[in-house]
């Protein structure tokens, strides 16, 4: 194991890798809408701008957004890719958990909701006090941690 495991914040890794998950989520959803909408666009031709100001001739104008469109496509492409791997190592680790973990991890660093309405759901969801809802969240973000990075 690499000396620089043991320096990690890993209960802080484990809150960023959280954040990401809906949007890795949405990128793999949408990713082949996107590229169908780039690639719809490379073979569709475009009309002229009527914008009042005289424009300049480019020859290779056709070219230059063909090649733009397929830098967008790799872009794309290597997006997905990142997302895909991001699930397959955040999914099991999130997976193990347990439904009440995931609901308090959830309200708090995914919803896009305040601390105090997170504490306020959490607590009428699972009849707890507000001390109690902190403590469960740090035994659950632990838990996360742990199986993302082992101890």
């Amino acid at each position: 194991m690499l000396i620089a495991w043991q320096y990690l914040d890993k209960k802080a890794a484990a809150v960023e890798a959280l954040k990401d998950y809906s949007s890795m989520q949405y990128i793999i959803e949408h990713s082949d809408e996107d590229i169908y909408e780039i690639e719809t666009c490379m073979t569709s031709p475009h009309s002229a701008k009527i914008t009042g100001v005289p424009g300049k001739h480019n020859p290779k104008s056709g070219e230059e957004r063909l090649a733009a469109c397929l830098d967008e496509i790799d872009v794309l492409k290597e997006r997905y890719r990142r997302a895909l791997e991001y699930m397959e190592w955040f999914k099991p680790a999130w997976e193990a958990l347990s439904e009440e973990e995931q609901f308090i991890l959830t309200e708090f660093f995914v919803n896009d909701v305040s601390k105090t309405e997170a504490v306020a759901n959490i607590g009428e969801k699972l009849f707890l006090e507000r001390a109690q809802v902190y403590r469960r969240k740090d035994k659950a973000l632990n838990h996360l941690a742990l199986l993302l990075y082992g101890k």
